[in-house]
């Protein structure tokens, strides 16, 4: 299966980067071909302009689309699987990766409303795995109610509310521990998870 990782973080020195590479590794270790959507290398520019804006809102499917947009949606189409690797940053992902969404998931594109009432995607993923760090266990952010907010926000809404067949979302938990042994567990979590993908 090919797979369009999408990574947001902007240090190749934290720990959101190992996980990336260890859950990388096992995806190609299982066979798959994997094409890394780095956002913070690619500088993809997170804010909606007023033109984009008002093809939103107009519901003009047909008006022309930013090439960045375009570029990242003709990745997802050459992709079967889409993966998420970021950083739990005040109870969601970061402001690059949500402006993503807000940007690539488009009229026409993610969502088209028919005459009925009835809205539709054109996206044809077949399974999609978000893979985020965080500095709490994931005993705390399951007792506070975080996970399960970030659960429905990014796969019932983001994901499996626009075509995608099959969503999860793992928690790489308890990293402001700075504990090693936590550190290697959610390593070797993240690489399985890639290869059981």
């Amino acid at each position: 299966m090919h797979i369009y990782l999408l990574f947001a973080h902007p240090s190749k020195q934290s720990f959101t980067w190992e996980a990336l590479c260890e859950f990388k590794q096992g995806l190609l270790d299982a066979g798959h071909t994997v094409e890394i959507g780095d956002l913070y290398e690619m500088r993809f520019r997170a804010e909606m302009d007023e033109t984009q804006y008002l093809r939103e809102t107009h519901l003009d499917a047909h008006a022309p689309l930013p090439n960045d947009v375009r570029r990242e949606q003709e990745k997802i189409e050459r992709a079967a699987g889409l993966a998420f690797v970021y950083p739990v940053w005040w109870s969601d992902c970061p402001a690059i990766l949500k402006g993503w969404f807000d940007r690539v998931w488009s009229y026409g594109y993610a969502y088209v409303y028919t005459d009925a009432g009835h809205s539709f995607s054109t996206i044809r993923i077949e399974k999609a795995l978000v893979l985020c760090p965080a500095g709490h266990t994931v005993e705390h952010l399951e007792e506070t109610g975080i996970a399960e907010s970030m659960r429905r926000i990014m796969l019932q809404d983001r994901l499996l509310g626009v075509g995608v067949k099959n969503a999860r979302l793992e928690i790489l938990g308890g990293m402001v521990e700075k504990d090693e042994a936590i550190r290697r567990r959610n390593l070797a979590k993240a690489y399985k998870l890639g290869r059981e993908f």
